[in-house]
C-alpha cells in the first residue's frame, strides 16, 4: 500500500478556480464572436497594452525582427527544428494510404489527408515559449497542411523576437502578435482580418485552455490542456539531487503544475525533499515554483517497483521520468502516460525543448485517452469505396436491403434492391413506377 510523505492541497480549492476562469472566458467569447476585430482589439489593449495598425506582422517586419536576433539563437532554433522535423517526418513516414479488395471488384481504401489550414498558438505571457513553435508549426508542415497562421503575444509590450524567428523559420504562413483567448477567438471563429482554421494546436495558461475546450466542435484542437504536469519513479539507486532538479525543473511553469515523486525508498524521498527547500530559495523562477511545490507537490513511497509503476499509471502525468536500475523495464509496465523519459541520461526538459519528440501532451488524466501533439493530428484519415464488379454489387444490394429492413430504414433498403434488381436482373415489386 503507498504511503505519502508529501500530499497536495484539496481537490475542491482547484475547482473553484476553474469555474470563474471558464465564465470570464465564456464572456469574452460572445463579445468576439458578435464584434469580431473590434472586441480582438479591446482585449489585446485591456490584457497586454498591445494595440498595433496591423497584429499580423508583414514580411520586411518579420525580416527586421530577425535581423535582431543572435546568431547562436538563431543556429540553435534551426538545430532543434531539425530534430522535430526528422522525427515527425517519421511519424509521417509510418502513416500508409490502404486499400484492398474484400470481394471481387469491391475496392475499399483510406487517405491521409491533411487539414486546410490549422492555428499555431504559441504562449508568451511571463516567458517566451520558442519551443512550442516548433512542435505546432514544423509538425503541421511536415503533415502537408497548406496554410498555418501562428499566434504569439507580446511580452510586457515587447515583441518576443526568438520567438518571432522560430515561428518564421519553422514555416508559418502567417504571424500574428496576439494573444490569450482573443488569439485563440479569432482563429477560430474568424474575423474581418483572421481568417478562421480548421484546427487549433498549442499549449497555454488556463484562459487559453478553456478558450479552446468551449470553441471544441466549432473547431478542432489537439487536446484539452491543463497545468505541465510530471512524475517521477525512483529507486534506490536514483540520485536525489537529480530528482529535485528534475522536479522543480517543471514546476517553475506555473503555481499550478504537479510535481510528483514515486519511489520505493522512504529514504530518498526524504532527501529529495530536503534538496528542494534548499534550491527552492534560489531560484529565479521561485515565484512560479515554491507555489507548485507548496500546493501541487506530492511524494509516494511505494512497497516495490510494481506498485510504483500502478501508482504512476493511476496518475496518467503528462511527463513520467523513470530513475531507476532497469528504466526501460517502464515501456513493458505503464500504459498511462504522455511521454516517457527513460534513465538519468534523459530528462523532461530535453523533451520541451531539444531532442525532438513533442512535447504537447496530455494533462489532467487525459493520458487514459490519448497520446500528444504529433503529425497524425494534422491528417484526417479518410475512407472510399468503388465497386466495379457488378456481381458484387448486385450481391451487396440483396444483403442491404434486408439488413437495413431490420433496423427499419426502407429507404437505405431500397438503394440496396435497386442495384440487386439491376445488377441481378431482378424486379422491384414496391416501385410503382416500374416500367415507366
Amino acid at each position: 500500500m503507498p504511503r505519502s510523505l508529501k500530499s497536495p492541497v484539496p481537490p475542491d480549492q482547484v475547482h473553484a478556480a476553474r469555474v470563474d476562469v471558464a465564465e470570464r472566458v465564456g464572456t469574452i467569447l460572445e463579445d468576439i464572436r458578435e464584434r469580431g476585430d473590434e472586441a480582438v482589439r479591446r482585449y489585446s489593449e485591456k490584457f497586454d497594452g498591445w494595440s498595433p495598425e496591423s497584429f499580423r506582422l508583414g514580411r520586411g517586419e518579420i525580416e527586421k525582427i530577425i535581423a535582431g536576433v543572435p546568431g547562436t539563437v538563431l543556429d540553435d532554433i534551426r538545430f532543434v527544428q531539425r530534430q522535430v522535423r526528422t522525427f515527425a517526418q517519421a511519424q509521417r513516414d509510418s502513416l500508409l494510404d490502404v486499400e484492398i479488395e474484400t470481394l471481387p471488384g469491391v475496392h475499399l481504401g483510406h487517405r491521409h489527408v491533411p487539414v486546410a489550414g490549422a492555428g499555431a498558438y504559441v504562449p508568451g505571457g511571463r516567458y517566451p515559449l520558442t519551443a512550442s513553435a516548433h512542435m505546432t508549426i514544423v509538425t503541421a508542415k511536415v503533415a502537408g497542411v497548406p496554410r498555418v497562421a501562428a499566434c504569439t503575444p507580446p511580452i510586457r509590450g515587447e515583441i518576443p523576437a526568438a520567438t518571432v524567428a522560430a515561428m518564421h523559420l519553422a514555416g508559418a504562413d502567417e504571424i500574428y502578435l496576439l494573444g490569450g483567448v482573443q488569439a485563440v477567438a479569432a482563429l477560430a471563429l474568424g474575423t474581418e482580418t483572421v481568417g478562421r482554421v480548421p484546427l487549433i494546436a498549442g499549449p497555454g495558461n488556463a484562459y487559453v485552455a478553456e478558450a479552446k475546450r468551449q470553441l471544441f466542435g466549432e473547431v478542432g484542437i489537439d487536446l484539452f490542456a491543463g497545468p505541465t504536469e510530471i512524475l517521477v519513479i525512483a529507486d534506490e539507486t536514483a540520485d536525489p539531487f537529480v530528482v529535485a532538479v528534475d522536479l522543480l525543473s517543471q514546476a517553475e511553469h506555473g503555481p499550478d503544475s504537479p510535481a510528483v515523486l514515486v519511489t520505493t525508498s522512504e529514504e530518498l524521498g526524504r532527501e529529495v525533499e530536503r534538496h528542494i527547500e534548499r534550491l527552492l530559495p534560489g531560484m529565479p523562477t521561485k515565484d512560479f515554483a515554491g507555489p507548485a511545490w507548496r500546493d501541487h507537490g506530492e511524494i509516494v513511497v511505494a512497497g516495490s517497483l510494481a506498485e510504483a509503476f500502478e501508482v504512476a499509471d493511476s496518475y496518467a502525468s503528462e511527463h513520467v521520468e523513470v530513475l531507476t536500475e532497469n528504466p526501460r523495464q517502464a515501456l513493458d509496465r505503464m500504459t498511462d502516460y504522455g511521454a516517457l523519459f527513460l534513465g538519468e541520461g534523459t530528462c523532461v526538459s530535453y523533451g520541451d525543448k531539444v531532442i525532438g519528440t513533442n512535447h504537447v501532451l496530455p494533462t489532467r488524466g487525459a493520458a487514459r485517452y490519448t497520446g500528444g501533439l504529433w503529425v497524425g493530428k494534422y491528417l484526417k484519415t479518410v475512407t472510399y469505396q468503388e465497386v466495379t464488379d457488378l456481381s458484387s454489387s448486385a450481391l451487396l444490394g440483396e444483403v442491404c436491403g434486408r439488413a437495413a429492413r431490420v433496423e427499419l430504414f426502407e429507404g437505405h433498403a431500397r438503394s440496396g434492391d435497386v442495384r440487386a434488381a439491376k445488377y441481378g436482373n431482378g424486379t422491384l415489386p414496391w416501385n410503382d413506377e416500374a416500367g415507366a
